[in-house]
């Protein structure tokens, strides 16, 4: 499971139905779980997305030996569904990541 900081006023577009309107914009439909998204979408097997109001929790299960273009596909889509939801592009959660990495071994 990976967590992910929201930007500031990127809560307000998740909260009630906002997260699973964003997963089924871009992965082409989006269940729930009670307050969870389950996505299944190309060389993601189960995808299951939820959040607090301060961070984006996503849980991951990829299936093997996807062909290379799925595999494509799949990452352009996930990191889409990142950037709408988080506020962050990916280069933005990047830096973020290796500042909390840096902050955690000091």
């Amino acid at each position: 499971m990976r967590e992910y900081e929201l930007k500031r006023g990127a809560a307000k577009a998740l909260e009630g139905d906002g997260l699973r309107v964003i997963a089924a914009e871009i992965f082409a439909g989006a269940g729930t779980e009670g307050n969870r998204i389950i996505v299944t979408f190309g060389a993601i097997e189960r995808m299951v997305a939820w959040t607090d109001g301060k961070k984006l929790f996503v849980d991951t299960t990829m299936k093997s030996g996807a062909p290379d273009h799925v595999a494509t596909d799949t990452i352009k889509a996930f990191n889409t569904f990142l950037e709408k939801a988080t506020g962050f592009t990916a280069k933005e959660r990047g830096k973020r990541a290796q500042a909390a990495a840096k902050k955690g071994e000091a």
